[in-house]
C-alpha cells in the first residue's frame, strides 16, 4: 500500500470525490480543494506529495499554478487533468515542471500507477534535500571548531570570498583541514548543491593526473578503450578542489592554466575544445613562491591561483582549540563504538595540549579515536594515549626517579608494541621474568 500526501484541485464535487474513494484505497492520504485559493491554503499547511490539479478551476488556469507551486515547493510533484486534451498546454505544463498531463475518464486506469511513480519520484528529491542539507550542515563554516584568533581570521576570509566565483589558494600544513575549508568555501557559495570534486594532485603519476583532471578519447593510450570524463568536466558548475597542487608536473600546468583563463580545456587524445563553468579551489603545503623561484612551477599558474589566499594555522599555533577539537572527535568516536564516555580527565587534555602535533588535527582525531577505542571507564585518561604523548612531561636534563621510571614506561611499551601484545617474547627481549612483565604491566597502567 502506497503512503503519501495527495491534494485533489478541481471543482467538479463528484469527479473530486470519486478520485478521492479510488485514490485513499489505495492507502494514499487525501486532502480536496475546489480552487486554487484554497489550494494554497491547504499546501501552506500540509506536507503534500503530490498534486493532482484540473486544468480549468474558478479562479485561474492549472498550467499557471503549476509554474507557482513549483517555485514555492519545488519538491511537489504535479500531475495535471484536462477533459480535452491540449497539446500546447500540455507541452507548457512540462515546461513548468509538471510530472505529467492526463485526459480525465479517458485515462482513469492510468491515475494510481501514475500517482505511485509521482510519489516515489517526490520522496526521491525530499530524501535528497535532506542529505544535502545534513551535508551542507556538516561542512558549513560553523562546524569548523576553534576559538583561537589565527582560525577566526581563516574562517572570516573564506566566509568573504565564498559567495564570488574567485580562485582561492589554500596554504598549510598536511592535515590542517584544507579540505574541510575548501568544502565550507562551496557550500558558502551559490555552486551550492552543484558537484563538489577533490584530487589530490600527489597521488597519481603525471600521465594518470593529466586523464583523471581532463579526461581522454578511446584510444588516446593503451588501456583507454573507451571515452572518459575527466573530473573538471564531473565538476561543470561546481566546484574542483585540487590538493597539493604544488605537486603538480610543470608540463601538466599549463593546461590547468588555459581553464583558469579561457574556461576551455581539451581531452588527452582529443583536438577539439571543451567548455566548462567550474571554480578551482587549490592547496599546498609547499611554498609556491620559492618553487616559482627554482622554475618548479609556473609563474603565471601561480599568479592566477594566488587571487585570493588563505593559510591555515598549524595546530601547534592553536593550542587553545585543541580541548574543543578532541571533546569534538570524542563524541564522534563513542557514538561510532556505542561506548558512554562522558568527558576527558584533566591530565588527559593537558598532555594533548604539551604535545607538538605534527600532523596536525588529523593527528589529533587519530589519537582520539585510539583513545575512545581504549578507554574503560566514562572518561578518556592519560592510560588511553600512544607512550609518547603519556611521557610528554620528561626532560632528560632533570633525570629524577619519575623521570626513569617514564623512561622505563616507555621502553616496556615499545617492546609490548613491536611484539604485538605478546608478553612472553617481550619478557625475553627485555630480559625479565614474565613475573615482573606483568607487574611492570599493572603498576604503569601499559597498554598492550
Amino acid at each position: 500500500m502506497a503512503t503519501g500526501s495527495i491534494l485533489i484541485v478541481d471543482d467538479e464535487e463528484k469527479l473530486r470525490s470519486l478520485l478521492k474513494r479510488i485514490i485513499s484505497l489505495e492507502g494514499f492520504v487525501v486532502h480536496e480543494a475546489s480552487s486554487i485559493k484554497a489550494a494554497n491554503k491547504i499546501l501552506d499547511k500540509e506536507a503534500i506529495d503530490v498534486l493532482l490539479c484540473d486544468v480549468k478551476l474558478p479562479d485561474g488556469n492549472g498550467v499557471a499554478f503549476t509554474q507557482d507551486a513549483k517555485k514555492k515547493f519545488p519538491l511537489i510533484e504535479i500531475i495535471l487533468l484536462t477533459a480535452y486534451g491540449n497539446i500546447a498546454d500540455g507541452v507548457q505544463a512540462m515546461k513548468f515542471g509538471a510530472f505529467d498531463y492526463i485526459t480525465k475518464g479517458d485515462d482513469n486506469d492510468k491515475i494510481i500507477p501514475l500517482l505511485n511513480n509521482a510519489l516515489q519520484k517526490s520522496q526521491l528529491q525530499k530524501r535528497v534535500h535532506e542529505l544535502e542539507a545534513q551535508v551542507g550542515k556538516k561542512y558549513s563554516f560553523e562546524n569548523i571548531l576553534g576559538d583561537s584568533i589565527l582560525i577566526k581570521e581563516a574562517v572570516d576570509l573564506a566566509k568573504k570570498v565564498a559567495p564570488t566565483d574567485a580562485t582561492v589558494l589554500l596554504l598549510g600544513e598536511t592535515g590542517t583541514g584544507k579540505e574541510v575549508f575548501a568544502q565550507a568555501i562551496h557550500n558558502g557559495s551559490k555552486r551550492f548543491g552543484k558537484p563538489f570534486l577533490a584530487l589530490n594532485c600527489s597521488a597519481f603519476s603525471p600521465e594518470l593526473l593529466e586523464s583523471e583532471i581532463f579526461g581522454h578519447k578511446a584510444g588516446a593510450f593503451t588501456s583507454a578503450i573507451k571515452d572518459k570524463k575527466g573530473l573538471i568536466e564531473e565538476a561543470d558548475e561546481g566546484t574542483l578542489f585540487l590538493d597539493e597542487i604544488g605537486e603538480m608536473h610543470i608540463d601538466l600546468q599549463s593546461k590547468l592554466l588555459r581553464v583558469l583563463e579561457t574556461n576551455e580545456f581539451i581531452k588527452v587524445g582529443d583536438t577539439k575544445s571543451v567548455k566548462v563553468d567550474v571554480r578551482i579551489i587549490a592547496a599546498t603545503n609547499r611554498n609556491l613562491q620559492k618553487e616559482v623561484n627554482e622554475r618548479k612551477f609556473r609563474e603565471d599558474l601561480f599568479y592566477r591561483l594566488n587571487v585570493f589566499t588563505i593559510e591555515l594555522p598549524a595546530l601547534r599555533d592553536r593550542k587553545k582549540d585543541i580541548p574543543s577539537l578532541a571533546e569534538h572527535f570524542m563524541k564522534i568516536f563513542a557514538n561510532k563504538s556505542q561506548k558512554k564516555i562522558e568527558g576527558m580527565s584533566k591530565d588527559f587534555v593537558e598532555h594533548l595540549q604539551q604535545h607538538d602535533w605534527k600532523g596536525n588535527i588529523r593527528e589529533l582525531k587519530n589519537v582520539v579515536e585510539r583513545s575512545v577505542i581504549l578507554a574503560n571507564g566514562s572518561q578518556l585518561t592519560i592510560d588511553s594515549l600512544p607512550v609518547e604523548l603519556q611521557t610528554t612531561n620528561y626532560k632528560p636534563q632533570a633525570l629524577s626517579a619519575f623521570d626513569l621510571a617514564s623512561m622505563e614506561k616507555l621502553h616496556i611499551q615499545r617492546v609490548l608494541n613491536h611484539t604485538k601484545g605478546n608478553k612472553t617474547e617481550a619478557a625475553r627481549l627485555l630480559n625479565i621474568g614474565l613475573t615482573t612483565l606483568y607487574r611492570k604491566i599493572e603498576e604503569y597502567k601499559l597498554q598492550y
